[in-house]
């Protein structure tokens, strides 16, 4: 006798009636979404090719999720593109710099990202911490981005020689993004049910160095993605190559989230796709922007990696 048979036997009438729910066949996935399909959205992104290129700080910094703290006004780039995140405040130095050989063609700047106080700003904490420079889609858009219309988004990323990382195993750098999703609630041990209210959820993924002054063999970086339908981080594909790579995510219909990565700066393909989720068990509803974090262990002597990003760039198929 079969597992299906024996809980028939045991199960009351509703249990069956739940189990029967449980086994018909979930419809089919939405076909992948390769990063970049689409169009471009109008001011959804940033060359930084505009040689007045500057970033306004307000310190010290916002450090909400740390200590309640705000601390308006916060720091905004002078092209009204890129903000401080009241969560956890924006990088300690953001600045444009020559594109890193290799970049893309034509291109003469990008940004860097560095920080030394990611936790409280200007207090040692030993802690390990994250700033967060976060995108503007909401005002050239109007608002956000309904999952419809199977919004992505591209950036290439210069990842320097390992020898030059903040030498410690931890993530180093992240490229999320934000979306709308209504919650779950619990109902005892096999029942859930749809409530009304709507979480933003950041789905996205980290570069996370293993550094061989933490008793690793040698230093290498992988991916760490988050997160899988059961909203936990896993392992992705080792990086065992630095310089230039582009990363990409993209959202199809059904509330998916897709992560993509390649070395080097060519456009993403179907062939560097790494996984697809539920991101953290949701379906994503809309997009609301997307945001880099630069992390650190906040000493008050060591300074995070040197995080170079260029042309960060939004697209709808829709």
């Amino acid at each position: 006798m079969n597992l299906s048979a024996i809980l028939r036997r045991i199960l009351p009438p509703a249990g069956i009636l739940l189990l029967a729910a449980l086994s018909v066949s979930p419809p089919a996935a939405q076909a992948q979404l390769v990063p970049g399909t689409g169009v471009r959205v109008e001011g959804g992104g940033d060359d930084f090719e505009d040689e007045t290129w500057d970033f306004v700080h307000h310190f010290p910094k916002s450090s909400h999720e740390q200590d309640k703290n705000v601390r308006d006004p916060r720091g905004y780039s002078l092209n009204q593109r890129w903000y401080e995140s009241p969560k956890r405040g924006q990088p300690d130095i953001i600045k444009r710099v020559p594109t890193p050989e290799g970049g893309l063609p034509g291109s003469q700047g990008a940004l860097s990202l560095r920080t030394m106080f990611s936790d409280i700003p200007d207090r040692v904490t030993g802690k390990p911490g994250q700033d967060d420079l976060m995108f503007d889609c909401q005002t050239p858009l109007g608002g956000a981005i309904p999952i419809s219309r199977q919004p992505s988004v591209v950036v290439r990323v210069y990842l320097p020689p390992f020898e030059e990382w903040e030498p410690r195993t931890a993530a180093s750098f992240g490229f999320r993004t934000a979306v709308y999703a209504k919650t779950w609630e619990n109902k005892g041990l096999l029942f859930k049910r749809r409530v009304d209210k709507t979480d933003t959820f950041f789905p996205g993924m980290f570069l996370q160095f293993n550094s061989k002054s933490d008793r690793h063999t040698k230093d290498s970086a992988v991916f760490v993605i988050r997160a899988d339908g059961n909203g936990e981080d896993f392992v992705g594909p080792e990086i065992t190559q630095t310089g230039w790579w582009t990363l990409g995510m993209s959202f199809t219909a059904d509330g998916r989230c897709h992560y993509y990565a390649r070395p080097g700066v060519e456009d993403l393909t179907a062939l560097d796709h790494i996984a697809s989720h539920f991101p953290q068990g949701v379906k994503a509803e809309q997009f609301r922007t997307y945001f880099f974090n630069v992390c650190n262990q906040s000493s008050g002597r060591s300074w995070s990696t040197e995080w170079i990003i260029d042309d960060p760039q939004l697209y709808v198929v829709r």
